[in-house]
């Protein structure tokens, strides 16, 4: 195991500047080590690979004979449960989605209970990258690569809870915008990185003698390999600290012990409104969000028909945008308020999901246009929220409240996936579920309007930052 000092009992930060930074440092790596598998692997690569194993074992040749709303796959093995080949996609996520509030809840409260937050880290993403990694060996049908991906996934949702609760620990009340749009800047050059990479590997496929879906699983195997590599090196400056719960359990976690006191904490949420208002307001803004990141790759190929190069290419323009934009949007937040700047990401938001609707097929320069917009507003929407719900945690409590962030979030993307399933099953194509995610980011805004954050950072006893 990584060497570490001693777990402290305070959950405050390191009043030393120079210690706080250190911890922050290695903060930003877990970001820059599991961001690739967002950027890689569900965003670009598994969409289109697990369609195309899906419209294989169905019948159909190509992804336009794929549209034909008849095709159908039984999943299960069982004939009367059966999907369109592009549902099983979102059917996957939205069944990984349900794990993962099933879970999170327990694991949340076993961290707080535990003196060892920094071991629950490593061996969540040591699992999600495994099976990572474990697609390579994903070949000749889709059920391998369906559990495999659901695993991932579960564990990546699962790792990043653990991952947010470090941040109240890590940085002072005025430092936390910063801090966290830091982490998401550098995990989107991180995931830039790696995928440009994957895209000169995708593009040389046929020349390397290797074919493009062979390319697509060394792909997968490479972010495992970095997810895991990189996860070693961002826990060794992180401090353990704990807090009551910890002590009160001696640090020996227990299930039935973390579902009651997950339960306690739900029953406790009810003294803090306006911090039960932020979430139910990011469940819906959210909800947009990931749906339009997660659906942006077969919505590409089996709509607009574009090629798997050009749409690599794209979400790497994203990527180094989205990188810049993060840090925009901190420096803006700085100027006018957090609060201020994630409402108008949230407009930006309606206007570009309205326009991806007249997206004409086969039109590159206005895809990745849209592209740029969506990268602009993308890392500092969520970077921002994060922040925000740092403040309205009330101290030792970290990893349940950011379990019930990462409720949120899944939940939220549980909402738009099976909406996208729905539509996409009635229709063969993923245009119109896309224009219906504007409905998401319009409720979001109005419940984050009527969130009074100063309120709810005093209500649970936090210091608010001089801006808001």
């Amino acid at each position: 195991m990584v060497n570490a000092p001693e777990p402290t009992t305070t959950g405050s930060p390191s009043p030393d500047p120079v210690q706080r930074r250190r911890e922050q440092r290695g903060w930003y790596v877990y970001d820059w080590a599991n961001s690739v598998f967002i950027t890689s692997v569900v965003t670009v690569l598994i969409g289109p690979y697990m369609s195309n194993l899906a419209c294989v074992s169905a019948g159909a040749p190509d992804a336009e004979a794929c549209q034909d709303p008849s095709l159908s796959i039984a999943p299960l093995g069982v004939d009367a449960i059966t999907l369109h080949p592009n549902a099983l996609y979102p059917a996957l996520t939205t069944v990984a989605i349900l794990l993962q509030i099933v879970l999170l809840p327990v694991v949340g409260a076993m961290v707080d209970q535990s003196r060892h937050k920094r071991r629950w880290l490593v061996w969540l993403a040591v699992g999600g990258s495994a099976c990572t990694a474990g697609l390579y060996a994903a070949v000749g049908g889709y059920h391998l690569a369906a559990v495999l991906f659901v695993l991932a996934n579960v564990l990546y949702g699962l790792s990043i809870a653990v991952y947010n609760a470090f941040l109240p620990e890590i940085s002072t009340p005025d430092e936390r915008d910063r801090v966290s749009v830091t982490g998401w800047g550098i995990g989107y050059l991180g995931g830039a990185l790696l995928l440009a990479v994957h895209l000169g590997l995708v593009l040389s496929a046929d020349s390397l003698g290797i074919g493009t879906d062979h390319a697509v699983r060394i792909a997968f195997a490479s972010v495992g390999l970095w997810w895991a590599g990189f996860t070693v090196l961002a826990v060794r400056p992180l401090r353990d600290r704990y807090g009551a719960l910890a002590l009160a359990s001696r640090g020996r976690p227990k299930v039935g012990q973390s579902l009651r006191q997950f339960g306690h904490t739900l029953r406790d949420m009810r003294k803090y409104p306006n911090t039960i208002l932020f979430l139910v307001a990011f469940i819906f803004f959210n909800d947009g969000i990931q749906a339009a990141i997660r659906y942006a790759a077969p919505f590409a190929s089996q709509d607009l028909r574009l090629d798997e190069s050009t749409l690599i290419t794209t979400i790497l323009v994203i990527q180094f945008v989205a990188f810049a934009g993060a840090f925009l949007a901190g420096r803006v937040a700085r100027l006018v308020g957090t609060k201020a700047t994630v409402l108008g990401s949230l407009a930006v938001w309606c206007v570009l999901v309205g326009l991806a609707y007249f997206l004409p097929a086969g039109d590159v320069p206005l895809f990745v246009a849209m592209g740029v917009g969506i990268g602009l507003v993308l890392g500092g929407t969520q970077s921002l929220a994060r922040s925000m719900f740092s403040q309205l945690i009330p101290k030792g409590r970290e990893a349940e409240y950011f379990s019930l962030f990462q409720i949120s979030d899944r939940g939220s993307t549980f909402l738009g996936s099976l909406a996208v399933t729905v539509v996409v099953s009635l229709t063969g194509g993923y245009r119109v579920a896309i224009v219906s995610l504007i409905v998401f980011f319009v409720l979001g805004a109005v419940l984050l309007w009527r969130t009074r954050m100063r309120v709810g950072i005093a209500a649970v006893g936090n210091e608010a930052p001089s801006r808001l």
